[in-house]
């Protein structure tokens, strides 16, 4: 399975890089796109997706929002996988995205921990149990994160709102007022070098559960991507997800992880 990297010269490109040099899940690198090139890197690098190879398998992607239009125009054009990992997008790239994956298979997920995914069915499931209860959201990432919330917590937030679907978000709750009753709180913390921490607190008058997930390593990531990799290969085109993966329903036999 050959991977190519969009994002090379970021940390998590060096940490797809670093795996498929090591073949985690059948990978290897046979190139990379970032429009500033690594000071080293074990495969070809380019700063544009005109100049890139188009016999790649898949594009596994940690890239930055702006980058999204190129790498789709490339992915679409040459029919070659994506799976994207970058976050921060805007409401009109979600949509690009679904609109490519009528053409190519795409994996898109906002975070790429199977724990995060049992964590968000496990909300979803508490919220439908308890659905009286306040609800609040703490994500927390190193300081060099742009983008607030992390995808994560709005997946988490979007997740209970299938349950709860008149639940509003309050991002940064400020000023002075009451708690609206279906309000989902979530608030950010940006800080050192956390790799990411997502809890979720779900709370009665009577009693309080608190769902929460920790990664201890970027390298958590990284391999969560290529495994959706090794999924994606050989689907039709469409949108794939972490609970696309792990649904026994697949059409694919599911990858180890």
């Amino acid at each position: 399975m050959k991977i190519l990297i969009s994002g090379i010269a970021g940390h998590m490109g060096q940490e797809v890089e670093r795996l498929a040099r090591g073949g985690y899940r059948g990978a290897t690198a046979c190139a990379g796109v970032d429009r500033i090139l690594p000071a080293e890197a074990a495969v070809p690098c380019f700063t544009s997706f005109d100049d890139a190879p188009t016999d790649a398998d898949v594009i596994v992607d940690f890239s930055h929002p702006s980058a999204l239009a190129p790498l789709l125009d490339f992915a679409v054009s040459n029919r070659i996988p994506a799976v994207i990992a970058t976050t921060g997008y805007t409401p009109a790239q979600r949509d690009d995205i679904a609109k490519a994956a009528r053409k190519i298979p795409i994996f898109y997920a906002a975070n790429y921990s199977v724990g995060i995914a049992v964590l968000i069915e496990l909300a979803k499931q508490t919220a439908a149990a308890f659905p009286d209860a306040d609800i609040e959201i703490i994500e927390k990432h190193h300081h060099r994160k742009a983008d607030a919330p992390s995808g994560t917590a709005l997946a988490i937030a979007e997740a209970i709102r299938e349950v709860r679907p008149a639940a509003t978000l309050n991002l940064g709750r400020s000023g002075v007022g009451k708690r609206a009753p279906e309000e989902i709180g979530i608030h950010a913390v940006r800080m050192g070098n956390i790799v990411g921490d997502h809890e979720v607190i779900i709370g009665t008058e009577n009693q309080t559960l608190t769902l929460r997930h920790e990664a201890h390593s970027r390298a958590l990531f990284a391999e969560g991507a290529l495994t959706a990799a090794a999924f994606l290969v050989g689907q039709p085109a469409g949108l794939y997800d972490m609970k696309s993966m792990l649904s026994s329903k697949s059409k694919k036999e599911i990858p180890t992880v």
